[in-house]
């Protein structure tokens, strides 16, 4: 099929993702038992007039890399050709998502704030939720605005370790015992 997304899946320690390429661009990493799974599988199979086909590629093997890097404390950013499959709004805030530094947290009060939105709290949230190029597109970074771990499509453990190695969340000894 020549117009295809090239699928595999990479066991992470934080989770197993989904990669996914079309034309030499990511356009998923995402968690691979996530409730969202088909709603976002859909989204870009249609945005992309594309269907899925179990391979590899350039770019998923460059993320692989990269991701490894970034488990392993080697790497704090990532160079990878991306593709978002979503709305104008989406893409805004996955974009704004970028920008929010390694090793830091946000809320979804600050991203409507940096946003100019201020009242658009949930439609942000709603497009966080919908983020198909985790980690790589940092949505874990967003926490509560008291600092609390809000939901997380890898779970709220995977979020907690994600920000624990990037130490954005500090670990104390209480935690030894939850």
């Amino acid at each position: 099929m020549s117009n295809s997304i090239a699928l595999h899946y990479f066991k992470t320690p934080y989770g197993e993702l989904v990669l996914g390429s079309h034309k030499e661009q990511l356009c998923l990493c995402d968690w691979r038992y996530r409730k969202q799974r088909a709603a976002v599988d859909a989204r870009i199979k249609k945005g992309l007039d594309a269907d899925f086909t179990t391979e590899t590629s350039v770019v998923i093997e460059e993320t692989k890399n990269q991701l490894l890097n970034y488990f392993n404390k080697k790497q704090s950013e990532f160079d990878i050709p991306l593709l978002f499959v979503g709305t104008d709004f989406q893409k805004m805030v996955w974009e704004a998502l970028i920008q929010i530094p390694y090793g830091k947290t946000s809320s979804y009060l600050e991203l409507s704030n940096q946003l100019n939105n201020p009242k658009a709290i949930r439609a942000i949230a709603s497009a966080n939720g919908a983020n198909a190029l985790s980690i790589i597109v940092p949505c874990h970074r967003i926490i509560g605005s008291s600092g609390d771990l809000v939901g997380y499509a890898g779970g709220l453990p995977a979020k907690k370790k994600l920000l624990q190695l990037e130490g954005a969340l500090q670990t104390n000894q209480l935690d030894l015992f939850s």
